[in-house]
């Protein structure tokens, strides 16, 4: 049912035949028989032609080692010329110089783009052999997390469109990616902090190496100059550690105190600072307890523990990146003729645009601008924006908006807005002040740092009164009871408790196909809430497909066959739940914009499409067939009537159907205290019979919302300060999944869904946010049995401190054994085990 005038036509795939570049089947009409190679598509072809030529086959057997064959799609070569990479106004904006000195055109420089269709360790593989597909090249290395790689290359040799025609030929097409001064500047506080756990882990090493010689040296005489030399070697080793990696928590507890802001670095820097100087003071004097082992392995398990945390949300941050990958980074600019000819394009960076110009947009092109259609007459798919499953037409006066899809004929649209200033710039701007706003969860572990902090204190002190009126001739045994009631419920195994269970927790949820961003996630999800869910793609299948049929077998098969010769979503619905039909060739195919098709089939004539278009072909509806149409219409389905010879034989009706699990899966989080609502940009009519589907009452459930209403509805939700989570997968979704405490992005959404959520689900359907919710629960009991395992540590080993009975050697056996409890405790923790999804 398309206007789109393309009438290349997919055929039927054929099982026995195998794509020589993907291994997917190749269609029918695409078999070459007898070659030796087949392929499923032309980017395929090219991609294998260009992979062979170069010598790369060995990338065929890293894939069928490290690929699964689910995951495999065709090359999505696209044949741009990316003739904008070129542009000056690019350069200035995405190329940096790679060797001091290099000037435009010449010299060594480097870029970052984001790769589509980036898999596997294969994929890696063969995008760092960039250098021998295009000469010029001096190296490509590829981030397989991020699909981001970083090229450089000689301007003298080579242009950066060159190497992006390139890659483009294996089947990688690239994107820009922006805030390269920012990843810069991440690149290297991730390096300062790797460096300074390195530090940390190989001071921590030494000074127990040269601690077990001194614990050796209890139960035997040590002759005092090597005792001595031991305890120098130490203090020298950990003023090391305390100094370099260690300050960060030192600076970290300067800054709360004179913030008045406890958290866990106090108590920590407390310990570390007292048991540092005490173990100098004690070195130099050549007598009492040093305990400088201890506080070094502190010092790197601590470090380890923030590591881990900063990685967490390294992530996220990254991410957001992802966001102004959207639209199209060129355009086709329409130089006017002055003798009022229609005047010829040429391929312009959108950057080098300006308000008042005019651009074409092609069949299947995104729309690079907002702007007014001043020629042409097509369908738009506005689904990105809206959400509305259904092609929108558009005409001569109307507007559209930048990252929309043309899917029938050519556009020209005068240019009003570029870039950041579109309408989904600054949708992408509010998901990033909503990211910037929104409020961090306080963990738990520094609700009680001042309690903690405040006890430590006062039991210092307790301990240290007690022996000075116990021993009021030896003050430095009181002092040494003292530091070492510090050092050893400094809350290491606190500290670790948070940062272990998430990780843990993390890790087994990504196996399972859910994706968290941090650990602040799953504290908001532990405790139920209101859970706002997003219909199209989310509850249901995302796309079109044929739910009722009134048609014989003969005629779907004569439907079928017309409409391969249409790409128009519509069309391509009928042809996958037709397809199983004998289809014929259709001859005398003709298209009529936003009405329908024709053609004959096996000396049949058929008329299909709207009833609108119907009734102008056959003079009018029956009232009948009126009433066949307004059935399909009040089940929220796009009626399709199939006519011959004047009459109506038939009728298709078209819908987005709900997911097999939605029902289960929505009356499930009802059980278990959350309140569901159901928040769509489509049709009012539509999200009725879905929320009667799903068993939700008609108040919990509205249709008709734009992204800025989605992100209102959030914003009003979250102002009690409850949670709202939000699940959605589309760009009109981003700003609202950004606005909520939890942003969950379904499996297949957008990229900006993405990017501005907490959670990707990697798995279709509802039942992954069941066991994301369920999992949440078990990780922060996880967590609260880890504390109060740690606290019950530091409260016996304080009340050893007390009485005395602290010794060097006991506070090295002690301390690890608190951490090693902890983590025995999360890795049994029973978060997101395969099976306990309730």
């Amino acid at each position: 049912m398309s206007a789109d005038t393309r009438t290349s036509t997919p055929s039927p795939q054929c099982a026995d035949v195998a794509c020589s570049h993907c291994g997917l089947a190749v269609p029918t009409g695409l078999v070459e028989h007898g070659a030796s190679e087949q392929f499923c598509c032309a980017g395929c072809r090219t991609a294998y032609a260009v992979i062979h030529s170069c010598g790369l086959d060995r990338y065929y057997a890293l894939r069928e080692k490290l690929e699964d064959r689910e995951d495999r799609a065709p090359a999505q070569s696209t044949r741009a010329r990316y003739a904008e990479f070129d542009d000056p106004a690019f350069a200035e904006l995405y190329c940096r110089p790679a060797e001091p000195g290099a000037a435009p055109g010449h010299g060594l420089w480097s870029c970052e783009l984001f790769l589509q269709c980036v898999h596997c360790a294969a994929c890696v593989w063969l995008v760092e052999r960039l250098p021998r597909v295009c000469d010029g090249v001096v190296e490509s290395r590829l981030d397989l997390r991020r699909g981001m790689v970083r090229v450089v290359w000689d301007a003298e040799r080579v242009n950066l469109s060159r190497i992006a025609r390139a890659l483009d030929s294996l089947g990688y097409p690239p994107h820009p990616a922006r805030d390269a001064n920012d990843r810069d500047l991440r690149r290297r506080e991730d390096r300062r902090q790797l460096v300074r756990v390195g530090v940390a882990g190989a001071c921590a090493g030494n000074v127990m190496l040269l601690g077990l010689a001194l614990y050796a040296g209890l139960f035997d005489v040590m002759e005092s100059a090597y005792a001595a030399l031991f305890r120098w070697a130490s203090m020298g080793i950990s003023v090391v550690s305390l100094a370099w990696p260690g300050s960060v928590f030192f600076r970290s507890a300067w800054a709360a105190l004179r913030t008045r802001t406890m958290h866990l670095d106090v108590p920590i820097a407390l310990a570390l600072g007292a048991g540092g100087v005490w173990g100098v003071v004690n070195t130099l004097r050549g007598a009492g307890e040093i305990y400088f082992d201890s506080l070094s392995v502190l010092v790197f398990l601590l470090l380890v523990g923030r590591f881990i945390q900063h990685r967490q949300q390294r992530r996220s941050a990254d991410s957001v990146e992802m966001l102004f990958s959207l639209t199209p980074t060129s355009a086709l600019l329409v130089d006017e003729d002055p003798d009022g000819g229609p005047g010829y394009t040429r391929e312009v960076s959108i950057q080098s645009l300006c308000a008042g110009q005019m651009v074409e947009v092609r069949a299947g092109a995104s729309v690079p601008v907002d702007g007014v259609v001043v020629a042409g007459l097509s369908q738009v798919d506005q689904s990105l924006l809206t959400g509305e499953s259904r092609a929108v037409t558009v005409e001569t006066g109307d507007r559209v908006a930048a990252g929309t899809v043309n899917l029938a004929s050519t556009i020209r649209v005068r240019v009003e807005a570029t870039g950041a200033q579109t309408r989904i710039g600054r949708l992408m701007a509010l998901v990033q002040d909503s990211l910037g706003r929104r409020a961090p969860i306080v963990r738990l572990a520094d609700r009680i740092a001042g309690w903690f902090l405040a006890g430590m204190l006062g039991l210092a002190a307790l301990t240290l009164g007690l022996w000075l009126a116990l021993d009021p001739a030896n003050p430095s045994l009181a002092v040494d009871h003292a530091v070492a009631l510090l050092v050893v419920t400094c809350p290491c195994a606190l500290g670790l408790a948070t940062p272990l269970a998430l990780t843990v927790s993390i890790g087994r949820a990504a196996r399972r196909g859910i994706l968290i961003k941090g650990g602040g996630v799953l504290q908001a999800l532990a405790s139920p809430g209101t859970m706002v869910l997003d219909k199209t793609g989310t509850l249901t299948v995302g796309r079109m497909r044929v739910v009722r049929t009134r048609l014989d077998r003969e005629t779907r098969a004569a439907v079928c066959a017309i409409e391969l010769h249409s790409t128009h979503p519509i069309a391509r619905a009928i042809v996958e739940a037709f397809a199983s039909a004998d289809a014929d060739e259709a001859a005398d195919v003709a298209h009529t914009l936003g009405g329908g098709m024709e053609g004959t089939v096996r000396g049949r004539r058929l008329v299909i499409g709207s009833p609108t278009f119907i009734a102008s072909r056959i003079g009018g509806l029956s009232d009948s067939d009126a009433r066949a149409v307004a059935d399909l219409t009040s089940a929220a389905l796009t009626p399709v009537l199939v006519a011959e010879d004047g009459r109506i034989i038939g009728s298709i009706g078209l819908g987005d159907p709900l997911r097999q699990d939605s029902s289960g899966a929505v009356a499930d989080l009802r059980s278990r205290g959350w309140n569901p609502v159901l928040l769509s940009g489509d049709h009012e009519t539509v999200v009725a019979a879905a929320a009667t589907d799903l068993g939700l009452p008609r108040a919990s459930a509205r249709g008709g919302a734009t992204p800025e209403d989605k992100v209102g509805a959030v914003r009003d939700l979250s102002s009690s300060g409850a949670t709202v989570v939000m699940v959605g997968d589309g760009v009109n979704d981003a700003a609202a999944l950004a606005a909520a405490t939890v942003g969950i992005a379904v499996h297949g959404g957008a990229e900006a869904s993405l990017a501005a959520a907490d959670v990707y689900l990697a798995r279709p359907g509802l039942s992954p946010v069941l066991e994301l919710c369920e999992g949440a629960r078990r990780t922060m009991r996880t967590i609260r049995i880890c504390l109060a395992a740690s606290l019950c540590y530091n409260v016996a080993a304080a009340s050893l401190c007390v009485a005395g009975l602290i010794s060097p050697l006991i506070a090295a056996v002690v301390m690890p054994a608190s951490s090693l409890t902890v983590l025995a405790l999360c890795v049994r923790s029973g978060a997101f085990r395969s099976g306990r999804s309730s």
